[in-house]
């Protein structure tokens, strides 16, 4: 089973329209720290840190689907909850939640592809290696960190 991290948002002003109502962009822009973040949680050290997978470069995301239920605004604490529903391959689907509380704001899910940078600069998908499915699938829990976007 795939572990659920948490993922903390301090909503700011200027992350508001005029109307003071969280601009949907940045939801995205929250979903993918959260979604970067959630492998630093299980273990792993960021992707261009990596030495057990040569020039990687990361995850780019390939595709993303989000559903707002209610709006937010700024003073507000949100929280992102966030784990891996399926691995493909070369491909994975995160799922975000994001709350206020016990209210869901807006749920996402990201299609992302394990990327390393060949000799000629372009960039190919690679099978997601069995270290990093096993520290996200682990059985042992770590702790939530305190990391946050404000």
């Amino acid at each position: 089973m795939n572990q659920e991290t948490v993922y903390r948002i301090d909503v700011q002003f200027g992350d508001c329209d005029p109307a003071g109502i969280v601009f949907f962009p940045n939801f995205s822009r929250w979903m993918d720290a959260a979604s970067h973040d959630y492998f630093i949680q299980r273990g792993l050290p960021p992707w261009r840190e990596m030495p057990m997978l040569p020039h990687c470069v990361g995850a780019p995301l390939l595709e993303i689907h989000t559903r707002f239920h209610t709006s937010a605004t700024y003073g507000e604490r949100l929280t992102a909850y966030t784990c891996i529903d399926e691995w493909k391959g070369k491909v994975f689907i995160q799922r975000h939640r994001i709350m206020r509380g016990d209210t869901l704001i807006c749920e996402g899910r990201e299609t992302r592809a394990l990327c390393v940078k060949q000799s000629d600069g372009r960039l190919k998908a690679v099978v997601v290696p069995e270290f990093i499915r096993a520290a996200c699938d682990g059985a042992a829990s770590l702790a939530p960190s305190e990391r946050s976007l404000s």
